[in-house]
Protein backbone atom coordinates (compact mmCIF):
# COMPACT_ATOMS: atom_id res chain seq x y z
CA UNK A 1 0.00 0.00 0.00
CA UNK A 2 1.15 3.14 -1.06
CA UNK A 3 2.01 5.67 1.63
CA UNK A 4 0.16 8.79 2.48
CA UNK A 5 2.03 12.45 1.04
CA UNK A 6 2.44 14.69 3.33
CA UNK A 7 4.07 18.28 1.65
CA UNK A 8 5.82 20.20 4.97
CA UNK A 9 6.63 24.50 3.64
CA UNK A 10 8.24 25.95 6.11
CA UNK A 11 11.28 28.24 5.46
CA UNK A 12 12.93 26.97 9.12
CA UNK A 13 15.30 24.02 8.54
CA UNK A 14 14.69 22.67 11.81
CA UNK A 15 10.73 22.44 12.30
CA UNK A 16 10.58 20.59 8.87
CA UNK A 17 13.38 18.22 9.92
CA UNK A 18 11.36 17.82 13.36
CA UNK A 19 8.20 17.38 11.47
CA UNK A 20 9.95 15.29 8.80
CA UNK A 21 11.08 12.76 11.86
CA UNK A 22 7.01 12.67 13.37
CA UNK A 23 5.54 11.97 10.20
CA UNK A 24 8.50 9.52 9.16
CA UNK A 25 7.65 7.93 12.17
CA UNK A 26 3.73 7.69 11.31
CA UNK A 27 4.33 5.90 8.31
CA UNK A 28 4.19 9.11 6.00
CA UNK A 29 6.15 10.01 3.06
CA UNK A 30 7.38 13.40 3.66
CA UNK A 31 8.31 16.09 0.95
CA UNK A 32 9.22 19.10 1.92
CA UNK A 33 9.80 22.86 0.67
CA UNK A 34 11.94 26.05 1.55
CA UNK A 35 10.05 28.72 0.18
CA UNK A 36 6.45 29.26 -1.33
CA UNK A 37 7.37 28.97 -4.89
CA UNK A 38 9.25 25.55 -4.15
CA UNK A 39 5.75 24.57 -1.95
CA UNK A 40 3.49 25.41 -5.20
CA UNK A 41 6.04 23.41 -7.56
CA UNK A 42 6.26 20.37 -5.29
CA UNK A 43 2.50 19.68 -5.13
CA UNK A 44 1.91 20.01 -9.11
CA UNK A 45 5.10 17.68 -9.49
CA UNK A 46 4.67 15.19 -5.87
CA UNK A 47 0.71 15.05 -5.52
CA UNK A 48 0.74 15.38 -1.87
CA UNK A 49 -2.22 14.45 -0.18
CA UNK A 50 -2.04 17.26 2.57
CA UNK A 51 -0.02 20.41 3.00
CA UNK A 52 1.14 21.90 5.99
CA UNK A 53 1.46 25.33 4.99
CA UNK A 54 3.59 27.90 7.09
CA UNK A 55 2.07 31.89 6.52
CA UNK A 56 5.59 33.85 7.00
CA UNK A 57 7.85 32.38 4.18
CA UNK A 58 9.99 34.11 1.62
CA UNK A 59 9.37 34.44 -2.33
CA UNK A 60 5.66 33.72 -2.12
CA UNK A 61 3.80 33.68 1.54
CA UNK A 62 1.64 31.31 2.89
CA UNK A 63 -1.93 32.86 1.53
CA UNK A 64 -0.46 33.45 -1.50
CA UNK A 65 0.49 30.19 -2.16
CA UNK A 66 -2.78 28.43 -0.71
CA UNK A 67 -4.94 30.86 -3.69
CA UNK A 68 -2.34 29.64 -6.10
CA UNK A 69 -2.45 25.57 -4.92
CA UNK A 70 -6.76 26.38 -4.39
CA UNK A 71 -6.34 26.88 -8.56
CA UNK A 72 -4.74 23.72 -9.18
CA UNK A 73 -5.88 21.18 -6.49
CA UNK A 74 -8.28 20.39 -3.92
CA UNK A 75 -5.91 18.71 -1.39
CA UNK A 76 -6.22 19.57 2.54
CA UNK A 77 -4.21 22.63 3.97
CA UNK A 78 -3.18 23.43 7.32
CA UNK A 79 -1.80 26.78 7.68
CA UNK A 80 0.76 27.38 10.22
CA UNK A 81 0.78 31.17 12.16
CA UNK A 82 1.90 32.60 15.36
CA UNK A 83 -0.39 33.25 18.09
CA UNK A 84 -0.81 36.95 17.42
CA UNK A 85 -1.42 36.31 13.33
CA UNK A 86 -4.98 36.21 13.40
CA UNK A 87 -5.69 38.47 10.67
CA UNK A 88 -3.80 35.84 8.30
CA UNK A 89 -5.26 32.95 10.05
CA UNK A 90 -8.25 34.60 8.64
CA UNK A 91 -7.23 35.56 5.57
CA UNK A 92 -5.67 31.95 5.22
CA UNK A 93 -9.55 30.18 5.84
CA UNK A 94 -10.94 32.57 3.38
CA UNK A 95 -8.67 31.93 0.49
CA UNK A 96 -9.39 27.88 1.02
CA UNK A 97 -7.62 27.01 3.70
CA UNK A 98 -8.89 23.40 5.96
CA UNK A 99 -7.95 24.46 9.20
CA UNK A 100 -4.66 26.22 10.87
CA UNK A 101 -2.69 25.34 13.76
CA UNK A 102 -0.76 28.12 15.82
CA UNK A 103 3.12 28.73 16.66
CA UNK A 104 5.04 27.47 18.73
CA UNK A 105 3.14 24.02 18.36
CA UNK A 106 3.50 20.32 19.99
CA UNK A 107 5.23 17.84 16.96
CA UNK A 108 2.88 15.25 18.47
CA UNK A 109 -0.16 18.34 18.07
CA UNK A 110 0.43 18.21 14.71
CA UNK A 111 0.57 14.89 13.76
CA UNK A 112 -3.13 14.13 15.29
CA UNK A 113 -4.42 17.52 13.18
CA UNK A 114 -3.20 15.84 10.00
CA UNK A 115 -4.74 12.74 10.60
CA UNK A 116 -8.34 14.04 11.46
CA UNK A 117 -8.25 16.19 8.12
CA UNK A 118 -6.92 13.06 6.70
CA UNK A 119 -9.57 10.84 7.71
CA UNK A 120 -12.21 13.43 7.14
CA UNK A 121 -10.90 13.60 3.76
CA UNK A 122 -11.17 9.90 3.65
CA UNK A 123 -14.66 9.79 4.69
CA UNK A 124 -15.06 12.74 1.94
CA UNK A 125 -14.09 9.89 -0.72
CA UNK A 126 -16.72 7.46 0.57
CA UNK A 127 -19.38 9.68 0.28
CA UNK A 128 -18.73 11.01 -3.13
CA UNK A 129 -19.84 7.29 -4.08
CA UNK A 130 -23.05 7.19 -3.20
CA UNK A 131 -24.31 10.52 -2.51
CA UNK A 132 -26.09 13.27 -3.88
CA UNK A 133 -29.20 15.81 -2.33
CA UNK A 134 -31.19 17.67 -4.82
CA UNK A 135 -33.47 20.85 -3.59
CA UNK A 136 -35.13 23.38 -5.91
CA UNK A 137 -32.07 25.31 -7.13
CA UNK A 138 -29.15 22.93 -5.20
CA UNK A 139 -27.50 19.76 -6.28
CA UNK A 140 -25.07 18.73 -4.47
CA UNK A 141 -23.19 15.86 -5.68
CA UNK A 142 -20.50 14.07 -4.19
CA UNK A 143 -20.07 11.08 -6.91
CA UNK A 144 -19.13 14.13 -8.72
CA UNK A 145 -17.81 16.11 -6.33
CA UNK A 146 -19.58 19.73 -7.78
CA UNK A 147 -22.45 22.12 -6.44
CA UNK A 148 -24.82 23.37 -9.01
CA UNK A 149 -26.37 26.17 -7.07
CA UNK A 150 -29.51 28.19 -9.15
CA UNK A 151 -28.19 26.71 -12.96
CA UNK A 152 -24.60 27.65 -12.34
CA UNK A 153 -21.74 24.87 -11.21
CA UNK A 154 -19.58 26.08 -8.57
CA UNK A 155 -15.95 25.28 -7.21
CA UNK A 156 -15.90 24.83 -3.61
CA UNK A 157 -12.87 23.33 -1.33
CA UNK A 158 -13.15 20.19 0.28
CA UNK A 159 -14.43 21.95 3.57
CA UNK A 160 -17.00 23.78 2.09
CA UNK A 161 -18.16 20.51 0.36
CA UNK A 162 -18.53 18.85 3.41
CA UNK A 163 -20.31 21.80 6.02
CA UNK A 164 -22.73 22.32 2.89
CA UNK A 165 -23.38 18.64 2.66
CA UNK A 166 -23.36 18.26 6.27
CA UNK A 167 -26.10 20.99 6.77
CA UNK A 168 -28.57 20.16 3.93
CA UNK A 169 -28.71 16.54 4.37
CA UNK A 170 -29.92 17.71 7.57
CA UNK A 171 -32.53 19.87 6.63
CA UNK A 172 -33.77 22.07 9.74
CA UNK A 173 -31.88 20.32 12.23
CA UNK A 174 -29.63 23.06 14.33
CA UNK A 175 -25.87 22.05 14.64
CA UNK A 176 -23.77 24.20 17.29
CA UNK A 177 -20.43 25.38 15.59
CA UNK A 178 -18.30 22.51 18.33
CA UNK A 179 -20.83 19.95 16.44
CA UNK A 180 -19.92 21.00 13.04
CA UNK A 181 -16.10 21.49 13.87
CA UNK A 182 -16.39 17.90 15.24
CA UNK A 183 -18.55 16.47 12.22
CA UNK A 184 -16.29 18.26 10.08
CA UNK A 185 -12.68 18.86 11.24
CA UNK A 186 -12.59 15.74 13.04
CA UNK A 187 -11.98 17.29 16.31
CA UNK A 188 -13.69 19.31 18.95
CA UNK A 189 -10.70 20.38 21.79
CA UNK A 190 -8.03 21.91 19.28
CA UNK A 191 -10.95 24.25 17.13
CA UNK A 192 -12.21 27.05 17.13
CA UNK A 193 -15.41 28.45 16.34
CA UNK A 194 -14.02 31.24 13.58
CA UNK A 195 -13.39 28.34 10.75
CA UNK A 196 -16.59 27.76 11.05
CA UNK A 197 -17.91 30.96 10.70
CA UNK A 198 -15.76 31.69 7.69
CA UNK A 199 -16.76 28.61 5.71
CA UNK A 200 -20.08 29.37 6.14
CA UNK A 201 -19.63 32.95 5.06
CA UNK A 202 -17.61 31.80 2.11
CA UNK A 203 -20.24 29.41 1.30
CA UNK A 204 -23.37 31.81 1.02
CA UNK A 205 -21.15 34.13 -0.64
CA UNK A 206 -20.44 31.39 -3.47
CA UNK A 207 -24.39 30.19 -3.31
CA UNK A 208 -25.49 33.83 -3.88
CA UNK A 209 -29.26 32.53 -2.72
CA UNK A 210 -32.10 34.96 -3.77
CA UNK A 211 -34.68 36.19 -1.26
CA UNK A 212 -37.40 34.01 -2.86
CA UNK A 213 -35.19 30.92 -2.82
CA UNK A 214 -37.25 28.06 -0.98
CA UNK A 215 -33.97 26.71 1.60
CA UNK A 216 -31.21 29.07 3.14
CA UNK A 217 -28.83 28.41 5.38
CA UNK A 218 -29.92 30.04 8.67
CA UNK A 219 -27.73 31.36 11.79
CA UNK A 220 -29.05 30.32 14.86
CA UNK A 221 -28.08 33.01 17.06
CA UNK A 222 -25.69 31.98 20.18
CA UNK A 223 -26.06 28.37 18.92
CA UNK A 224 -25.05 27.65 15.20
CA UNK A 225 -26.68 26.78 11.58
CA UNK A 226 -28.82 24.96 9.81
CA UNK A 227 -30.18 24.44 6.51
CA UNK A 228 -33.95 25.82 6.67
CA UNK A 229 -36.81 25.03 4.14
CA UNK A 230 -39.06 28.10 4.06
CA UNK A 231 -42.32 27.32 5.10
CA UNK A 232 -41.44 24.19 7.40
CA UNK A 233 -41.30 24.40 10.95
Amino acid sequence: MAKQKIIIADDEEQIREILRIYFEKEGFEVIEAEDGAAAILKVQSEKPDIMLLDIMMPVLDGVEVCKQVRKISDLPIIMVTAKDEDDDMIAGLEIGADDYITKPFNSCEVVARMKAVLRRSGTKESKRKVSRIDYDGLTIDMEAYQVTAFGHKMTFTAKEMELLWCLAANAGKVFSRNQLLETIWGYSYYGDTRTVDTHIKRIRQKLDIPEDSTWDITTIWGVGYKFELKGEK
